[in-house]
């Protein structure tokens, strides 16, 4: 009989996530969890500590969404757990694997208002998938396993663990639970991975007999790891697909079937596409109100398919004709059969052949377009974004910030490859992109990482472009620099008749400087001919950091847009395509 194995909690704590194949975590120690940062000392995890809390938090997300795996965070309490709701709130609404470890108050000081206390616990349990307060050192095994099982399986998304500092330094006899063992802690929680067969059958039968389909792609694709599964159910049906602002990367950018995104800021195709349709096939996707506009007035001769994992999500937006809870990919490749065998048994698909056709002429008729700088004047950020994309390295990863610029980014960038496209879509984080570039680099560290912000967003986290410096992980800052709030500002312009109201950042830093500061390499782009040169040379530095600021235009609009409480109908075109808006019918 081997002898028991005695370790404090904190020791536990540690053990428990290596058992969970954590390689990486980010975080930021203090008095509350620092009984757990002493193991780290002879773990074998990477702990990557941070400027701020809230970047270990968007690093974790980073690292989730680029990798696949749970990204992990660490730190103390009271304010540091404040700190990280905004994170998980963010990887809550996007469905981000996360497991967040929050130090707490000894036992015997909760509830005293002690120094650095708050109830973690209430204050996060509406942007958590699960959380719970450990009370006894030997209840920390499970409660780990039970969070990454949790985080991973059925819809991801974010786990909070609260541990008390004395629970920390207590002693347990160490075990680590069977999958069995988990699975029984948790009798409510079984989420449903295969469709309903008869469901299965009702839509491919609604796929084979539609005149006007549409396959409307979410991010559930993604984290289902369903895009081959998608690509050989479009290929098959021959029928046009949108990604959504969560989904770039699920289907291939340069597939002739391939619109673009739909949505507020959407591709005038996408968005027409989904509005003309009499079949929408949603998969992963939750009928965003970004993507369907004024609801009374989307979609309003369609059918819906709706194919989600979370059954909460059928019939929260739009009622479905043929709901399927169930695995994206699970329950695309039995649609997929289901059709096979339809066919084979003499079902022939409707002919959508001049559906596509009319698809493709809006295509033709509506591409994105810009107009290009006059001499003397600021460049624009989709030239910038172009000669980015164009010079970018296969594979690069590629983060944005909230505005302007992430959705120009979204829509100028050519995604090709799932797992690319890093950005905050659900919550809409400003300062997102520069912590959560760090952390997909971490995840991903042969690839190139381009973070592509805005100078309101960049000032919100820029701190942790020191920490990329120390841990050596180096990645590249685009930072569109208008001077303004841009998307606000946008919004003021043309819906608050341009009174501009605190929106104007001309007062921004010196970003070179600042870069520079950070230990970082800084670059200023001011006019075409510089443009090339500088791009070439930031990618061309690999042993540091490299921020490069774009000076351009700052009146800019991001075209096509619906207005808010607007039908999609009602999508604004750029101005020099708005005189050929009859052929949209």
């Amino acid at each position: 009989m081997s002898a028991k194995e005695i370790l404090t909690g904190a020791e536990a704590l540690i053990r428990s996530l290596e058992m969970e194949n954590v390689e990486t975590m980010f975080g930021l120690p203090g008095g509350c969890i620092l009984p757990a940062y002493d193991p780290l000392l002879k773990s074998s995890i990477r702990h990557i500590l941070v400027r701020h809390e809230q970047g270990a938090g968007h690093m974790a997300q980073g690292y989730a969404q680029v990798t696949g795996r749970p990204g992990v965070a660490m730190v103390t309490s009271g304010p540091a757990a404040t700190n990280m709701v905004t994170p998980l709130c963010d990887a809550f609404m996007d469905s981000i694997p996360m497991v967040c470890i929050t130090g707490q108050v000894a036992t015997t000081a909760i509830g005293t208002d002690a120094f650095q206390e708050c109830d973690t616990i209430g204050i996060t349990r509406s942007v958590t998938k699960h959380n719970e307060i450990i009370m006894r050192a030997e209840d920390i095994p499970m409660a780990v396993r039970q969070a990454f099982h949790i985080a991973t399986t059925g819809r991801p998304g974010p786990v909070l663990l609260d541990v008390p500092k004395d629970i920390l330094v207590n002693t347990m006899e160490w075990h680590w639970p069977t999958d069995e063992q988990v699975l029984e802690a948790l009798p409510g929680y079984r989420p449903i991975i295969n469709g309903d067969p008869k469901q299965i059958k009702a839509a491919a039968k609604l796929l084979l007999s539609s005149e006007r389909p549409v396959l409307y792609l979410g991010g559930g694709v993604l984290k289902a790891h369903a895009a081959e599964a998608v690509k050989e159910l479009a290929e098959l049906l021959q029928a046009p697909v949108v990604t959504t602002l969560m989904a770039r990367g699920a289907f291939p950018d340069n597939h002739p079937l391939c619109y673009g995104m739909p949505g507020m800021h959407g591709t005038a195709t996408a968005i027409t596409a989904m509005q003309k349709a009499d079949l929408l096939c949603a998969l992963g996707a939750r009928f965003d109100d970004r993507v369907t506009g004024k609801v009374a007035g989307f979609a309003p001769e369609a059918k819906i398919i709706h194919v989600d994992i979370d059954p909460a999500e059928q019939g929260k937006v739009r009622k479905p004709d043929v709901p399927i809870v169930g695995d994206c990919r699970l329950v695309v490749e039995e649609i997929i059969t289901a059709i096979k065998e339809l066919q084979a048994a003499g079902t022939a698909q409707v002919d959508i052949t001049p559906w596509r056709s009319r698809v493709n002429g809006w295509r033709e008729q509506f591409p994105l377009v810009y107009e290009p700088s006059e001499p003397g004047e600021r460049l624009k950020p989709q030239f910038c974004l172009e000669k980015l994309r164009d010079a970018a390295p296969e594979g690069t990863i590629v983060c944005a910030g909230v505005g302007q610029h992430q959705m120009w980014t979204s829509l100028f960038w050519n995604f090709t490859e799932p797992y690319t496209w890093v950005n905050s879509g659900g919550l809409g984080t400003m300062g997102f992109s520069v912590p959560a570039a760090i952390g997909a680099k971490a995840g991903q560290p042969e690839k190139t990482v381009w973070a592509i912000d805005g100078d309101g967003c960049f000032q919100m986290t820029a701190q942790e472009l020191v920490t990329a410096t120390t841990e050596g992980i180096h990645v590249k800052i685009a930072i569109l620099n208008n001077t303004y709030l841009g998307m606000v500002r946008q919004w003021q312009e043309m819906f608050y008749g341009e009174r501009y109201s605190e929106v104007d950042l001309s007062g921004c830093p010196d970003f070179v400087k600042w870069a520079e500061a950070m230990g970082c390499v800084g670059i200023r782009v001011e006019s075409p001919e510089e443009i090339d040169a500088a791009i070439e040379r930031a990618n061309s530095i690999n042993d540091r950091s490299v921020v490069v600021e774009f000076r351009v235009e700052e009146f800019e609009k991001v075209f096509p847009m619906v207005p808010a409480g607007a039908t999609n109908d009602q999508v604004l075109l750029h101005p020099t395509q708005e005189s050929r808006r009859e052929f949209l019918k």
